[in-house]
């Protein structure tokens, strides 16, 4: 693990020491930060580690910031390299973005402080910890680990580290959903009963796509793309992106896909940062969870994500939305950014600026990875923050698997009395891609 100072605090410290000792020296403007420009101590280099359709919607964002540097790419698949290449150069008019197959190579950089993690869900934590270690902060695309385990090991990483972590669960930083949260802590709603988090319908596959000729490493590293997951012959498909749903590749039979944001603004709203459920009892529907103080968790079935809302839904609110019940009212949003309140009066406090922001935006939870990268406080979303959330939604997870209710540890993180659940805990990781 690295104990060498980051590039950014040796900068700030150099500066301060030849301010100190140095004679009087005329320096331009853009190196002290002056007229707009950003100064070098103040400006954060960015590696992208994995960069498909997501990565490419959050680096989007991250290229407006003017303190962060995008400076070099890694993915397995060269027309992906290629292409983030081209949007990172085009946007700085220059050809300086550096190009890596292995990101293990971009993890040597010295100049480098904070990576990107889009990979998908077998890479996201094993890649994490090696950021950490190699002391870099990050931000991952969510689910950020493959198992309960995987979460644990991450969280216990960025701990010893000290490095920032910020999971890709966005949608905290997005007002309709924290307006809704607001009203929740405010006891506008009253005492809480019953949180609704949506997910899609829970699925496993576990066959393989027929084989086809590897590919030549240059074009598209198998080897690397498969990391610490089984050994399968390759395909096409998946890694265009059809390995979504897949036992060896996937998280918590897709619970996670939203789960991760849904059950992550239950556990806001319900103050549950520090624990998780303790019970978790599947149906053919939904999953219903039960927290120590009471409140009721429903991870719900929703059988046409993208079309009509199943009739216990006040409306069609878009993707991820959530449901907050109190015994005096409930507020319901999603990512269309509209909120509806019950009552009507109680609808009339919502202030017009908490809505119409879409919850894919990752500008403000980028900013505030950003702010803690140079700040060094917790980010809202931290290694913490997450390993709570996805825990709860891999616990809901293995009792959908194994068809029967749990009761759950928050203290131990295990299951009580299960042996079975508890050793889906973790899986095996295939050498030498284990961390």
């Amino acid at each position: 693990m690295q104990d060498s100072p980051t590039r950014r605090s040796f900068l700030q410290k150099a500066a301060a020491t030849s301010a100190a000792l140095a004679a009087p020296t005329f320096l331009p403007s853009h190196v002290l930060g002056k007229d707009g420009a950003v100064a070098p101590s103040e400006q954060v280099t960015l590696g992208v580690i994995g960069i498909g359709p997501r990565c490419t919607y959050d680096l989007n964002a991250m290229l407006g910031l003017e303190d962060v540097r995008c400076v070099a790419i890694a993915d397995v698949q060269e027309s992906r390299r290629n292409a983030g290449k081209k949007l990172v150069d085009g946007r700085y008019g220059n050809s300086d973005c550096q190009l890596y197959r292995d990101f293990r190579e971009l993890l040597d950089r010295q100049d480098i402080d904070a990576v990107i993690i889009a990979t998908g869900d077998r890479w996201h934590a094993p890649a994490s910890m090696m950021a950490a270690q190699a002391g870099k902060d990050i931000y991952s695309e969510k689910p950020c680990g493959l198992t309960i385990d995987l979460c644990q090991r991450l969280d216990d990483t960025i701990q010893r580290s000290k490095r920032i972590f910020q999971a890709g669960t966005q949608r905290r930083s997005v007002p309709n959903f924290q307006q809704a949260i607001q009203m929740a802590h405010d006891g506008k709603l009253g005492k809480l009963q019953t949180l609704y988090a949506s997910i899609y319908i829970p699925e496993i596959k576990t066959q393989w796509l027929p084989g086809q000729p590897t590919p030549d490493a240059k074009v598209c590293d198998w080897n690397l793309w498969l990391g610490p997951a089984p050994w399968r012959p390759y395909n096409e498909q998946y890694v265009r992106g059809g390995w979504r749903g897949y036992w060896d590749f996937d998280s918590g039979a897709r619970l996670l896909d939203w789960g991760a944001h849904t059950l992550d603004l239950c556990q806001a709203a319900n103050q549950a940062d520090h624990t998780m459920p303790v019970e978790y009892e599947p149906a053919e529907d939904k999953i219903t969870c039960r927290y120590e103080n009471g409140v009721t968790l429903i991870f719900d079935f929703l059988k046409d994500p993208f079309g009509n809302r199943d009739p216990h839904y006040i409306t069609r609110l878009g993707t991820c939305p959530v449901r907050f019940e109190g015994d005096e009212g409930s507020v319901e949003t999603g990512d269309s950014g509209e909120i509806v309140v019950k009552p009507d009066s109680l609808a009339a406090t919502v202030p017009d600026g908490a809505k119409r922001v879409r919850g894919l935006d990752v500008s403000a939870h980028a900013r505030n990875f950003f702010d803690s990268v140079k700040s060094r406080q917790p980010t809202v979303c931290n290694s913490t923050v997450m390993r709570r959330s996805h825990i709860a939604c891999h616990a809901a997870a293995i009792s959908w698997i194994l068809g029967r209710k749990l009761k759950f540890d928050p203290q131990n993180e295990s299951f009580i009395d299960d042996p079975e659940a508890n050793s889906l805990r973790s899986r095996p990781e295939r050498d030498p891609w284990s961390v």
